[in-house]
């Protein structure tokens, strides 16, 4: 039979220096926040994607508007019909458009486009050219942090927030510093 001790060992109460702990979670979190504001806009362009927030409703419901498409680089002559790409349109060629293919002419090089929302096709076929990728991905709500994040304010922001995040680390970092050397 096992000997039961007459009183439980007494436990070393840490003294918690809560300052220190609030500025290390505070710090923590800003650094956490700026990650992942920037992930979904960094990595996608580190594997090959361009970004592109969709600012109209002409793709709607399929593609919201804010939602950020992911486009990759493919030959035209690969689109099928019914998958979604980006391209250069409109009057200035620095228009940029995501809609539907709704045929593919490899004899003219021409697409033949439609936003889902739009009742008639374009007006005009887009060039082989003029074509940026098909859309491999979207995700609603992302499209709004890209004029933010990739805008030179956007990132001067970013970079205050990470600073901030940062020196909350420190300040508790000395905070517990002095604290132990009180004891």
């Amino acid at each position: 039979m096992r000997e039961r001790p007459l009183s439980k060992p007494v436990k070393d109460k840490k003294n918690h220096n809560w300052p220190a702990f609030l500025c290390n979670s505070f710090g923590m979190a800003l650094i956490l926040l700026v990650i992942l504001l920037c992930l979904p806009l960094t990595v996608p362009r580190l594997l090959g994607y361009e970004i592109y927030g969709i600012v109209s409703g002409s793709m709607e419901p399929a593609i919201p508007v804010g939602s950020a498409v992911y486009a990759k680089q493919v030959y035209p002559r690969e689109i099928a019909v019914g998958e979604v790409i980006v391209f250069y349109g409109g009057h200035d060629s620095a228009t940029i458009i995501t809609h539907r293919t709704v045929g593919n002419d490899q004899e003219d090089q021409e697409l033949l486009t439609k936003g889902d929302a739009n009742a008639d096709n374009d007006m005009l076929p887009i060039a082989y050219h003029n074509v940026i990728g098909r859309v491999e991905l979207s995700i609603p709500l992302i499209g709004y942090l890209l004029p933010f994040v990739s805008g030179t304010a956007g990132k001067i922001y970013l970079a205050g927030i990470l600073g901030a995040g940062v020196l909350f680390q420190v300040l508790g970092g000395r905070l517990k510093e002095r604290s132990d050397a009180e004891k």
